[in-house]
């Protein structure tokens, strides 16, 4: 739905997005909440709060206080320790949101509306804290729901004290929220029952594909698959985030299953807690099958994302309602087919199911996994369907456009 501008002399609304990661940081949160203020200054005055550079852009030191395509920015002080090292990320959280919640007690006026992201946990507290004081009203928007993240991943249990003492946080952060954007429909059916009594309004918004710069490319051009010499092959891309929550175990088992198989092959391509891993076990098990390639960056997106026959999107049991990975939208514009590793009922498995562009693998689970990839070999010739409809849904469901004339709904 297209909101039209304030009258030409109007007085904006005041805006806030605060997020740890914003411009010139490259990673997924940092490009989407870059993309989100950007879209909203015609309909406020928009201003960010956010944190130095921490993940492509680590070590880069941006201003302080800089002003970037209509938006003023605010970068709070904090720690930019190795984020894959939990003691350190938690230190990086801490002094981060410490120095946020004194950033928005000396900036926040009464009446500002404000926009935080729930990366990091710690952030959208710090902010409830500040608007309370100040008088302004927040948005949460929600990208990974907590406590679910932290016991998906293995490291609390559903019953355990941090999990009581999560949960009994949250419920006092929803009481004063104003309103709630969830960014998958599984994710709104959780956060109505985490809401219940409270009458809180959720929306949901997915992200979206960057369909400026990402689209679909003749395989047989691809420089990548060129250099790695697989264009007889048939290629599986994970390309992301290689973190706690997605399941690279399943995939590794099913490359040692089709070890003797040469016709498949395997590229992951990005970092994260679960790279070392992977990097071992590939040597362990002498997988010729594999490629592991460092992260490059989104304006390369277009070949990457073209290296493939199909792509993979992964996630842990008990992710369903807690996050949605974000690459979907940008294979989508490739045009690729998803072999998606999640739960049924997922917003992944939604999106891939209701497109018709792939297939749903129950996580942890590398012998279904194993039967899914020789399926698709053995039916090629429906990739080409799937590869049109995903890209057709790409442009359709999951644009810029849409997905702010959404925000400006949601924020009205």
């Amino acid at each position: 739905m297209s909101i039209a501008p304030p009258e030409s002399g109007a007085v904006k609304d005041r805006l806030w997005v605060v997020s740890e990661l914003y411009y010139p940081e490259e990673t997924s949160t940092g490009y989407y909440l870059t993309k989100i203020a950007e879209g909203l200054v015609d309909r406020f005055d928009v201003k960010v709060l956010c944190g130095q550079p921490n993940y492509f852009r680590r070590g880069v030191r941006a201003p302080r206080h800089e002003m970037h395509r209509s938006v003023e920015i605010f970068r709070a002080a904090g720690t930019t320790f190795d984020k894959n090292v939990i003691p350190l990320k938690a230190i990086n959280m801490l002094t981060l949101g410490v120095s946020v919640l004194f950033q928005a007690l000396r900036r926040f006026k009464k009446g500002d509306r404000i926009l935080v992201v729930t990366t990091p946990p710690i952030m959208p507290f710090m902010i409830c804290l500040a608007s309370l004081i100040k008088g302004s009203s927040f948005t949460l928007l929600i990208h990974d729901n907590y406590p679910e993240m932290i016991y998906a991943v293995g490291k609390t249990s559903e019953t355990s004290l941090l999990t009581r003492a999560v949960n009994y946080c949250n419920r006092w952060l929803y009481k004063y929220t104003a309103k709630i954007i969830a960014v998958g429909r599984d994710m709104r059916e959780l956060l109505q029952k985490k809401t219940q009594g409270l009458d809180i309004p959720i929306d949901v918004i997915p992200n979206w594909a960057e369909l400026e710069s990402v689209t679909p490319t003749p395989r047989s051009e691809n420089k990548l698959l060129k250099d790695l010499g697989l264009e007889d092959k048939f290629v599986f891309l994970y390309a992301g985030n290689m973190g706690r929550p997605n399941d690279l175990e399943s995939i590794i088992d099913a490359a040692v299953i089709l070890k003797d198989s040469p016709e498949f092959h395997f590229i992951f391509l990005g970092n994260g807690a679960k790279q070392q891993w992977l990097e071992k076990a590939v040597t362990n098990n002498s997988l010729t099958n594999i490629n592991i390639l460092p992260p490059s960056p989104r304006s390369e997106q277009i070949v990457f994302l073209n290296a493939c026959d199909v792509a993979l999107v992964t996630l842990v049991k008990k992710m369903k309602g807690v996050s949605m990975p974000s690459r979907t939208y940008n294979i989508m514009a490739a045009g690729k087919p998803i072999l998606a590793i999640a739960e049924k009922g997922s917003e992944l498995d939604q999106v891939v199911n209701e497109e018709e562009i792939g297939w749903l693998v129950e996580p942890h689970d590398p012998y279904a996994l194993v039967a899914a990839i020789k399926e698709l070999y053995n039916h090629k010739e429906d990739l080409a369907g799937m590869r049109e409809r995903a890209r057709k849904a790409a442009v359709s469901k999951y644009s810029l456009d849409v997905a702010i004339d959404a925000y400006k709904e949601a924020l009205k």
